[in-house]
């Protein structure tokens, strides 16, 4: 009896406490961190986190959750027997980690933390084009060339609805060994998982001629009309475990694209209309397996007709072709912790697409050297494909290491019957050779077309980033791939630092540099099959007559042309370096500097070895490529008012050898002489974003993008050499000699918003509480400028017009000497154009 009174009596002396964590809206947050007397405990599926047998006493209460700012309830007093707390947390600013307890220095060398990041919240997406090629164009202006954009750690598909996308985050840390490409900037798009409520919303776009500025080559405006409708609906199956997100985007549009063509009659002018049917439909399941594990599965089903492809510039209306894409996806991933020092991502993609065309015409084609062009398209039959990808990369945490390894394997088959100038090309030098009937070449492609062919790549890898200091990690890697077809092992090592020299950890220095591997395209290996001389072979006549071919008193038919591929074919090889200083300024003001070099080798290239009959192309690996760039960074974001700003400038200068393996340079006898600027080489590209509230519920965003101007090539027009190509440059002029002309583009968007009917139930809380390196998991991440609680309903209406200035984009500059428009453009980017639209959230 006394051992049970004893046992009474200290129950009674002892104090519980059991702390309740939700958000600003009152809603429970799932797995957040609570900290009492050093132990920890996370908060359960209704918020609650307990502590048992504490003596009465005062303590100190922390929590922290991802995604919101950290709260202390200091000096708290908990009496003997049952205490309760709630506790709410305010959600984090926007572009901001939750790092509780970390020095800064120590956070700011973490190459895995967003120190070298820009990320968009929800606020800054709404602002983005409606449209989703629009958009996906915006983002990758905002990253720079050669950026890889992915959903939810996906490539390719169709990017969600804007209402689906939680945040976007631009990263910079592109040497680790996880990477297979290499690049600059990573966009990685995350989407909401909808556990908690039943969220939708609806879009419409509208825009016609009427609305829209005349391009400068059209005679008179030219139609167009723009109807896009959108549905997207997420929510809970089972509230806190499974949602399930479905949306449907539909586009019934035509545009008009200019003709300017040199006929013998006299110039030419007109548009021709060129329509759009787009079809979109996703649905995405997501189930929380356990606390710390997500299972994410996606169907798509992406369907496209586009018509008049082929028409526009020179290429007259018989030149046009229709092509239907139809585009099946399923994606599923895993991805969680397995332990407290383990996190695992498995990923793995089925895609299907078919693809086929149609010509308008099945005539030969004339081309008369950037005067006109004339003719059917030389395009019939389509491919078919199927791919299967699946990755797995695996987290590590031991003591000073941060290790990831992994690997990603891709294999596709490929079918198919494309069939491209099948009833020959006629190629004339200029308008008087076409009037006095005197081809310089007609070429066909004869046989069957039909081929099936298979590729597959693997590429596997480890990283360790080690903690050196409390200012300094050191990272190594090495990445190992094979590709088929293509032989050999590729060994890739990676290595980079990240410093924070000053105790502010305001200043952080980085620098890395590794060797990528690229991989043939799949299309490109299966176009040279269907060339290969058994399938298809190349017919080629010099000097025949017109329009019958045997009419040619000097005709002479010679021995058919194929492509092949060189026996030591190579993977293309690249090697970047780069060193960047990331620095915090005042006022929330975030500047980022990079210098980059890459050279590229065993770059493809195709070789005429055959060069005084038929084309026998070569395919080798055989060229090489250098890239210098600086760049530099500048984002601000006051979300109290807010305001979000972001810029970017790039100077570079990119030259190669080659653009393509199927175009032949015009002197394959000397490599150097084919080296020149790349088609791409802009000198400077310069980028702006900026969001802010105008007045009331109106608010404002503009863009601003700015590109130096692209090379083009000169050539005589004749086939000089004999080779039966008519791509000779005048002698002493390098490839991509000329210069076009800059492009400027500013976009604005003028949006006025009103929510109503009650508070809505806010974004579910974190639910798979796993930090990789500094960065907050995507799926507790959260957005927003701040300004009014969001309502249950809301209704949005906005006007955004793109190239606001309707400034002379001058575009495809005639290179050829022989032709009337030498040096002179003969078609421009899309004038001004203005779109209104509603968005109704539900």
């Amino acid at each position: 009896m006394w051992t049970a009174l004893l046992v009474a009596a200290l129950a009674q002396a002892s104090a519980s406490l059991h702390v309740t964590v939700v958000d600003p809206s009152g809603a429970v947050i799932v797995g957040a961190h609570v900290v009492v007397a050093g132990t920890t405990v996370e908060t359960d599926a209704r918020g609650d986190a307990a502590f048992e047998g504490l003596a009465p006493g005062r303590y100190t209460i922390r929590v922290e959750s991802a995604g919101f700012d950290a709260r202390e309830l200091r000096d708290e007093r908990l009496r003997a027997g049952d205490n309760r707390r709630q506790v709410k947390l305010a959600i984090a600013k926007i572009a901001e980690t939750v790092q509780v307890g970390r020095d800064a220095r120590e956070r700011a060398s973490d190459p895995r933390s967003d120190v070298f990041a820009t990320i968009l919240g929800q606020a800054e997406i709404n602002e983005l084009p409606d449209d989703p090629d629009e958009m996906e164009q915006r983002l990758r202006d905002m990253a720079g060339p050669g950026a890889v954009m992915r959903v939810n750690g996906f490539k390719g598909g169709h990017l969600p609805p804007k209402d689906q996308i939680q945040q976007i985050r631009f990263r910079r840390n592109m040497f680790a060994a996880d990477a297979h490409e290499p690049g600059f900037v990573a966009i990685d798009i995350i989407t909401k998982p909808g556990l908690d409520s039943w969220r939708g919303g609806t879009t419409y776009a509208f825009r016609n001629d009427a609305l829209n500025a005349r391009n400068p080559f059209a005679p008179e405006k030219g139609a167009e009309q723009f109807d896009r409708l959108g549905l997207s609906l997420n929510g809970p199956l089972w509230k806190q475990h499974t949602s399930l997100s479905i949306s449907v985007d539909g586009l019934d549009a035509y545009d008009s694209k200019t003709i300017v063509a040199a006929l013998p009659a006299g110039y030419f002018a007109d548009t021709v209309r060129k329509p759009n049917d787009t079809v979109n439909a996703s649905i995405r399941l997501e189930h929380m397996l356990s606390k710390t594990q997500m299972l994410r599965a996606e169907v798509q089903r992406n369907h496209t007709t586009l018509e008049n492809l082929g028409v526009g510039d020179y290429d007259l209306p018989s030149r046009g072709y229709t092509q239907t894409q139809a585009q099946d996806v399923f994606r599923a991933s895993l991805a969680g912790s397995l332990r407290p020092s383990l996190y695992n991502d498995f990923h793995v993609q089925w895609e299907a697409d078919d693809l086929g065309y149609a010509a308008a015409s099945a005539a030969p084609a004339v081309m008369v050297l950037n005067a006109f062009n004339d003719g059917g398209a030389q395009l019939g039959g389509g491919t078919a494909s199927h791919l299967l990808e699946t990755s797995d990369d695996l987290d590590i945490a031991a003591g000073r290491h941060a290790i990831r390894v992994g690997f990603l394997l891709d294999a596709g088959r490929y079918t198919s019957t494309t069939l491209r100038n099948g009833t020959g090309t006629f190629t004339f030098a200029s308008l008087d050779a076409y009037g006095a009937a005197q081809p310089t070449t007609f070429t066909r492609n004869v046989g069957d077309p039909a081929v099936a062919t298979s590729m597959a790549q693997l590429g596997a890898y480890v990283q360790d980033d080690i903690r050196a200091r409390k200012d300094l990690t050191v990272s190594v890697g090495v990445r190992q791939e094979i590709q088929s077809h293509i032989g050999g092992l590729h060994v890739g090592p990676r290595g980079g630092i990240a410093w924070s020299p000053f105790k502010s950890g305001k200043t952080t220095v980085r620098a890395g540099g590794g060797r990528f591997f690229d991989w043939m395209d799949a299309q490109t290996y299966t176009q040279a099959v269907q060339l290969d001389g058994t399938h298809q072979q190349t017919v080629t006549v010099v000097n025949p007559g017109y329009p019958d071919i045997g009419l040619g008193a000097d005709a002479v038919l010679l021995p058919a042309g194929r492509v092949q591929f060189a026996p030591d074919l190579t993977q293309p090889e690249l090697r970047e370096l780069m060193a960047g200083v990331e620095q915090q300024l005042p006022h929330d003001v975030r500047l980022n500097t990079m210098l980059i070099h890459r050279t590229g080798a065993h770059l493809l290239r195709g070789v005429d070895i055959n060069p005084h009959g038929a084309p026998v192309t070569d395919i080798r690996s055989d060229a090489s490529s250098q890239f210098d760039g600086l760049s530099f960074n500048v984002n601000y974001a006051n979300p109290a008012k807010r305001i979000f700003v972001a810029a970017n400038y790039m100077l570079s200068t990119s030259t190669n050898e080659s653009d393509s393996p199927f175009v032949l340079p015009a002197d394959s006898a000397d490599l150097a002489a084919e080296r020149g600027p790349a088609a791409n080489d802009a000198r400077h590209r310069a980028m702006g974003l900026a969001q802010f509230p105008l007045v009331g519920r109106v608010r404002f965003a503009t863009s601003v993008r700015i590109q130096s101007a692209l090379p083009y090539n000169i050539t005589t027009g004749r086939d000089d050499n004999g080779d039966t190509i008519s791509n000779d440059r005048p002698a002493g002029v390098t490839r991509n000699s000329a210069r076009g002309a800059a492009q400027v583009d500013i976009g604005t968007r003028v949006s006025w918003s009103i929510g109503f009917g009650g508070a809505a139930a806010p974004p579910a809380g974190p639910q798979v509480r796993i930090v990789r390196g500094d960065s907050a998991d995507p799926l507790s991440a959260t957005g927003g400028m701040g300004g009014d609680a969001p309502k249950k309903y809301s209704v949005e209406l906005y006007a955004q017009a793109y190239n606001l200035t309707n400034h002379f984009n001058a575009q495809n500059f005639s290179g050829v000497m022989t032709s009337p428009f030498f040096g002179q453009p003969t078609s421009a980017a899309a004038a001004r154009r203005v779109e209104v639209g509603a968005r109704v959230g539900f």
